[in-house]
């Protein structure tokens, strides 16, 4: 639909919300639904779901995830991870790493049982950033859960892809501090080893001997799902066979926070409340909670995860990228750049937008960036915008800035696995512009075979991953019927406005 057509059915909607608040008899609302859609839609053209061959690749240039690492403010592991979310349960709390009491935020997500020894060597834990460390405990659990024969492996066609928001926010402020308070030959010979934003993906190389294609991402917030999408493309293209693909942040310093805080980014009216702080798309949404944690993923080739009777979790079937090209912290308020990068992703996966049956979305809780991302997906996915269901994580764990995209990669992997749709918790206030289905507060049993996941990051960065269900036996491509929109009944449409 165009922007004129959405902004004009979002004033029906408004109107119709109106006719409910006062009880109108459900006669009268339905024919009010129908007059207010057909003037709506009167010229605008209809979208019918194409027929999509999603098995177009052969085996050995489709990618699947066969293994999973997750480090989150739950806890170390899958298993907390996807727990709290279904429980629709937060983990933000107040700071305990230091005394936030001077800063008007004085809330993050906090993992407060990472013990890096269960996964290395004290001594080599020490000369390793916190991100750096939970990049390695998160591959650990990744290839285990893999099944990653290792010790038969060529190591040298196994890389790793590790992104960060930025550097290591922890050894720069202890640097300056020790710089400020003792002299620059007292800073730590292990400061810039550990600051340097490749230094997660050296670590797991170093740890695991992986002599690859090994690099790193460092795109703000849209980092880990562009390190995912990226490897990708370097397993397509012939440089690895196998690649350990994620992001890693760990910025919960009083340095980190006070920037934040004077940029006006965090959430400041919850430090009470904590849980109740991140509230993407509610009305009273106020900013972002910062969060830390990693996520790995294992991706290889079809082929190869078959031959080795490898847990296929999922396929990766499209990934988009673009630039807002518009200012370096604010979103473009239309949400073309977000737009164009779903539509790329979508493209490469030869998906019609009716076909994708949940979004993760990036959803940070500022006031524009939801905005922003609820009129790009409205510009994507047109009427189809109102019924697709559409979660923020963020709600539960906070922003784990350049770990995010991999974090709510995972997490979209285990809705499509589970059949089980995390909701947007504190969404209590509904936003006039944020109108679609964000399955607010209570977790969704759905039949999920397709999900996209949206990250986007400062400087206007845009990265959009797809993946779908497996397992591919017997799997021969989705049907676009699944979403009959012409069908879908007056009663189904006002359920999604009301909720």
């Amino acid at each position: 639909m165009t922007p004129r057509a959405l902004d004009r059915r979002a004033a029906l909607r408004a109107e119709l919300l109106g006719l409910v608040r006062e009880h109108v008899p459900d006669e009268a609302i339905e024919a009010q639904i129908e007059a207010l859609l057909a003037e709506v839609l009167a010229e605008e053209p209809v979208v019918e779901p194409q027929p999509v061959v999603t098995d177009h690749l052969p085996p050995d240039q489709r990618i699947v995830v066969t293994g999973l690492g997750v480090i989150s403010p739950f806890g170390v592991g899958v298993e907390p991870f996807w727990a709290g979310l279904v429980a629709g349960r937060s983990a933000i709390g107040r700071i305990t790493f230091f005394d936030p009491s001077d800063y008007p935020c004085q809330l993050a997500g906090q993992v407060n049982d990472f013990h890096p020894q269960e996964f290395m060597d004290a001594k080599e834990a020490r000369r390793m950033s916190r991100a750096s460390q939970m990049a390695v405990a998160a591959a650990r659990m990744a290839l285990d859960h893999a099944r990653l024969p290792l010790e038969r492996m060529a190591r040298d066609e196994i890389g790793v892809l590790i992104a960060s928001g930025t550097t290591s926010m922890p050894d720069v402020e202890q640097a300056v501090t020790t710089l400020i308070q003792r002299g620059g030959m007292k800073i730590s010979p292990f400061f810039i080893p550990a600051a340097l934003p490749n230094m997660p993906s050296s670590q797991v190389a170093i740890h695991f001997g992986l002599r690859g294609y090994t690099t790193a991402i460092c795109t703000a917030c849209a980092a880990g799902a562009q390190a995912i999408g990226e490897a990708a493309e370097i397993i397509r293209r012939g440089d690895a066979e196998v690649m350990l693909a994620g992001g890693a942040e760990a910025p919960i310093t009083a340095l980190s926070l006070g920037a934040f805080c004077v940029m006006r980014a965090l959430s400041t009216r919850s430090n009470h409340e904590p849980t109740r702080a991140s509230r993407p798309f509610d009305a009273l949404r106020d900013g972002f909670v910062p969060g830390e944690g990693a996520a790995v993923l294992v991706l290889e080739r079809l082929s190869s995860a078959q031959r080795r009777g490898a847990p296929i979790l999922a396929e990766l079937i499209g990934y988009g990228v673009s630039a807002d090209a518009y200012h370096v912290t604010a979103p473009d308020p239309d949400g073309e750049g977000a737009a164009l990068a779903i539509r790329r992703a979508l493209q490469q996966a030869r998906l019609a937008p009716q076909q994708v049956d949940y979004i993760n979305a990036h959803a940070t809780s500022t006031p524009a960036g939801d905005i922003a991302e609820t009129r790009a997906i409205k510009q994507v996915f047109g009427e189809y915008a109102y019924s697709v269901p559409i979660s923020s994580i963020k709600s539960m764990i906070g922003h784990l800035t350049g770990a995010a995209g991999a974090v709510e990669a995972a997490a979209t992997i285990l809705a499509l696995h589970h059949g089980q749709i995390p909701p947007t918790i504190n969404l209590e206030h509904p936003d006039p512009e944020c109108d679609l289905d964000y399955v607010p507060n209570v977790a969704r049993q759905a039949a999920i075979q397709v999900a996209i996941s949206n990250s986007f990051g400062f400087g206007g960065v845009n990265a959009v991953l797809a993946f779908r269900k497996m397992p591919v036996s017997g799997y021969n491509g989705m049907d676009g019927s699944r979403h009959p929109l012409a069908v879908r009944s007056v009663a189904s449409r006002l359920q999604t406005m009301i909720t």
